[in-house]
């Protein structure tokens, strides 16, 4: 049976259910939101008003747009109950109570259209629980669809059929998940909190005991417990603030009765002391950010900065906040890869090397005993807690790199043995839970099966992990590679610090534009890190500023234009694949592409202001192409507002927070596409490139700029000194501003002129020149550089 999802209902409007519609919205899918009546109110829709309304405001963004907003329609469950009949799915993300969760969905039952599929966001209620005594249709089309927190940022989507779901139901939802949603797609047996949670609360419950009796302090488990450890800066005290403490007791008991065959769990979701601080935290309402006050409160000095104490352990008040040193830490934190970083720290021996050692090798014991309990494999379990809490790496593929056969002796010897099954696959020959082929994984050893299984390849898919060290790597140095990736298409992959620009990447870059009019249909710029490019290597353009270097600088700047219009002039179509952050020169090369395929979060803008220059690798000239020109087309219309939008946004160093948001600002193009699950980001830019292939592509015909002239230019000027005089911008912020109104009134122009590019290129490269040899911007470049934060000076 073919399915569809067209239109959805979201009934609840609590934090997550309020979150998984507005990610609906994201997607482009029509949702509507339903709650309770409000009993106490006028208005019925008043709950569900104020959730979106706590939604929309909430930071980071749920929405990726604020246009989005128009595709959620707000209702109660009383007079617009019957939109459910409408919808292609139907998700309850409502109060973690069985019985008002089973007489919601008899209502849903009555109602809901043949093809229509059902589920529940329950985070601990057993799934087949909530579906007893609903008809066989009903629980054909029944699962569980358990989002993380944030939906939008967080790619974890545990799946939770029961024995009556039917498999198609299960595979189109998989797919939808991961096509659509752009979820990671972890498929869980309907055990106790699923996979992601109970490994959670099974070694959060133990790390807080751990660190209670242990007397460490929430500064020192932070700073041991983030990056170190392959772990977000949120580490372990800023996490439970942000999911917020009552969530979190709130879910930590709930396992607790359903879990009385985990002896170890049992042991430590029971221990008194954590027990006694959550109680206490949750008497005061000390629940978290959403109360300013967790384990961490905000606070403000006497200058009126904001600050952050932390929670004092044994006294329970606040204190300001210590910096942490240890020996094992320094010895530790400048060394690359995971695997070998904890190595440091397990052969250590200080306080900060008990905690790791405490809580990797907990988390490894607790792990393996829960299988084949929640999953049969490591893999789930890895997905889960990498998807789900933004691990570097999952507790299986760290055991892996630390060497399982060793790992168990030292486990034994601290008293957290593994589990049986561990030593008997380590008795057959099997010493790691994955099996390898050079660095990638092909296999995983299966518990039941007592041997490897084969990992499904995903056919067709771009993994620049597959083409490394093969016939498909075409050239290479220390700033980018060249692959070919089949089909007749080329990729261009950056892998410098933050994805930087610098001469190795031009060159590797130059080098495929030149390849792409012979030996390739197309090409992709794109990789597979975090960060698209955080814009040009601001090290060696504040060293060559200070040392004189004029004609470097110069000849740098003509290489970034030159790459950045053969790109936009290729007779062949190059897509530009950007994802995570594309600043400065990354975003004026995003803008250069025949066609952008970005990933949905995609955080760009022209940011060079910052650093006391000017976009000057055309992206000056490319905003007042994509802002300006048009609107000047058209006979009659007023220029200001225009150049006011492209003024600012430069001036401002505006950011988009998503590629939609993009979009608004003319970064990206009606015909830019946008993708939601970031692992398919190089499949889609080559299928774009073939497509555009297929199609005939040509390139454009070269554009004249509209320049505004004088009268613009004085305009700007008083625009950028109202901002100075009411303290918005510094002095030389504005100085900054002047130069930029320089470029976009096109120069000493005394009337407004249609101009070449390569005449606005030209201004820009002066006006960046010039820049560079002033003392206050070579300040902001080093102070970004030493700091990473923005000089106001």
């Amino acid at each position: 049976m073919k399915y569809n999802i067209h239109k959805a209902v979201v009934i609840g409007s609590g934090t997550m259910g309020a979150a998984i519609a507005a990610h609906l919205a994201n997607i482009g899918i029509p949702v509507t939101l339903l709650d309770i009546v409000a009993k106490d109110s006028p208005d019925k829709n008043k709950i569900v008003k104020e959730g979106w309304d706590r939604c929309i405001k909430a930071r980071p963004a749920n929405l990726m747009g604020d246009e989005l907003k128009t595709l959620v329609k707000l209702g109660n469950l009383e007079d617009d109950f019957s939109i459910i009949a409408e919808a292609d799915w139907v998700c309850e993300a409502i109060i973690e109570n069985l019985k008002i969760k089973q007489d919601l969905m008899a209502r849903i039952d009555e109602i809901r259209k043949p093809n229509a599929i059902v589920s529940t966001n329950t985070s601990g209620i057993p799934v087949k629980a909530i579906a007893e005594g609903r008809s066989k249709e009903f629980k054909k089309h029944f699962l569980g669809t358990h989002f993380f927190n944030p939906p939008r940022y967080l790619k974890l989507l545990e799946i939770i059929p029961t024995a009556d779901t039917s498999k198609d139901v299960t595979e189109f939802f998989m797919r939808f998940g991961e096509f659509k949603l752009g979820k990671g797609i972890v498929l869980c047996k309907d055990t106790p909190n699923f996979i992601g949670n109970r490994v959670a609360f099974g070694t959060g419950a133990f790390a807080m005991d751990f660190i209670l009796n242990n007397e460490y302090t929430v500064d020192e488990v932070d700073a041991l417990t983030g990056p170190l450890m392959g772990r977000p800066k949120t580490a372990t005290f800023r996490l439970i603030d942000l999911v917020g403490v009552d969530v979190w007791h709130h879910v930590g008991a709930n396992l607790a009765p359903l879990i009385p065959h985990d002896t170890l769990g049992q042991k430590y979701l029971a221990a008194e002391k954590p027990k006694k601080l959550m109680d206490t935290l949750m008497e005061r309402k000390w629940l978290g950010n959403k109360t300013k006050v967790g384990f961490y409160k905000e606070v403000r000095d006497a200058e009126g900065k904001k600050q952050f104490y932390s929670l004092d352990l044994n006294t329970l008040e606040h204190v300001p906040a210590g910096k942490p040193r240890f020996d094992s830490v320094k010895a530790a934190k400048d060394v690359e890869g995971l695997g070998d970083r904890l190595k440091v720290l397990l052969e250590a021996d200080d306080k900060a090397a008990k905690l790791v050692k405490a809580l990797t090798y907990q988390s490894f014991q607790y792990v393996s005993t829960i299988i084949p309990e929640v999953a049969d494999t490591a893999k789930p379990i890895d997905d889960a807690v990498r998807w789900g809490f933004m691990h570097e790496a999952g507790p299986f593929e760290i055991w892996d790199m630390l060497g399982v056969k060793e790992t168990v002796k030292r486990m034994k010897a601290e008293g957290y043995p593994a589990a049986k099954w561990v030593e008997e696959m380590l008795k057959n020959g099997v010493e790691t839970f994955y099996q390898y082929k050079g660095d990638n994984k092909v296999g995983v050893y299966d518990v039941s099966k007592k041997k490897y299984v084969k990992l499904k390849a995903s056919e067709g898919f771009v993994f620049l992990k597959d083409l490394r060290g093969t016939k498909k790597e075409i050239n290479k140095n220390a700033g980018a590679t060249l692959f070919d990736i089949g089909d007749g298409v080329a990729l261009v992959e950056f892998h410098t610090k933050m994805n930087a620009l610098d001469d190795d990447i031009f060159a590797i870059a130059s080098e495929a534009l030149d390849r792409l009019e012979n030996d390739f249909d197309g090409l992709v710029i794109g990789s597979e890190a975090d960060n698209f490019s955080a814009g040009a290597n601001l090290f060696m353009v504040v060293l060559a500023a200070q040392q004189g270097m004029w004609d470097t600088l110069d000849g740098a700047i003509k290489r970034l234009q030159g790459l950045n219009m053969r790109m936009r002039y290729s007779p062949k179509p190059v897509v530009i694949a950007p994802a995570g952050l594309a600043l400065g020169g990354g975003c004026e090369i995003t803008m250069h592409g025949s066609r952008v395929v970005a990933a949905a979060e995609t955080y760009i803008g022209l940011v060079e202001l910052g650093a006391g220059v000017i976009p000057a690798g055309a992206g000056t000239k490319e905003y007042m192409r994509r802002i300006i020109n048009p609107a000047m087309k058209t006979d009659g219309v007023e220029v200001f507002p225009f150049i006011q939008k492209a003024f600012l946004q430069i001036g401002q160093a505006k950011v988009a927070t998503s590629a939609e948001e993009a979009r608004g600002m003319g970064i990206l193009g009606p015909q830019d596409r946008v993708i939601a699950n970031r692992d398919h980001l190089l499949t889609e830019a080559k299928r774009e490139v073939l497509h555009m292939v297929a199609a005939g592509y040509r390139p454009p015909t070269p554009d004249l700029i509209y320049a505004a002239g004088r009268d613009m230019f004085g305009a700007m000027k008083i625009g950028a000194w109202a901002f100075k005089e009411g303290h918005y911008i510094t002095e030389y912020d504005a100085h900054i501003a002047t130069k930029l109104a320089h470029i976009i009134a096109g120069g000493e122009l005394t009337k407004p002129t249609w101009v070449s590019e390569q005449y606005i290129l030209d201004l820009e490269r002066e006006a960046f020149l010039s820049l560079c040899g002033e003392e206050k911007t070579q300040a902001r470049m080093w102070s970004i550089l030493q700091t990473g934060k923005p000089l106001r000076n």
